[in-house]
């Protein structure tokens, strides 16, 4: 797990959900390793490029949950190990508040369960909070 202070927008957790990744080229098959309400590591056999906009889907258990994300870490020629994985660092760039949430949630009950700072909770607490006490139109 990546807490906040690395650069990625806030708390991430290990956790792998299927992704399918949508380009102008074509569509392939990956798979999470990470993941926070801003952005997620995608393991994936050809990472694209750099700064590359895409579409992503993430097939979480209850429901697809869909992004616009850029590439801001991408290892095409590294080395594939349990250190450095084929696959890229990808940012949310559009993401429906609602799919945030979720992924806020998740992100948060897994986290409870581990010995980790409550203020590191923060940002992931006020989110669902925030879900959970706006009233409905």
């Amino acid at each position: 797990m990546a807490l906040g202070g690395d650069g990625r927008g806030g708390p991430r957790i290990k956790i792998k959900w299927p992704v399918t990744v949508k380009t102008a080229a074509g569509s392939m098959d990956g798979v999470t390793l990470d993941l926070g309400p801003d952005g997620a590591f995608v393991l994936c056999a050809n990472p694209l490029r750099l700064n590359e906009v895409f579409d992503l889907v993430i097939n979480a258990p209850d429901q697809p949950i869909e992004a616009k994300a850029e590439v801001i870490w991408s290892n095409i020629y590294g080395p594939n190990d349990d250190i450095t994985p084929r696959g890229m660092g990808v940012r949310f760039l559009q993401i429906s508040g609602e799919h945030r949430r979720v992924i806020a949630k998740v992100a948060l009950q897994h986290l409870k369960s581990e010995n980790v700072d409550p203020r590191e909770l923060e940002a992931l607490q006020t989110l669902v909070i925030d879900a959970d006490e706006t009233p409905p139109k």
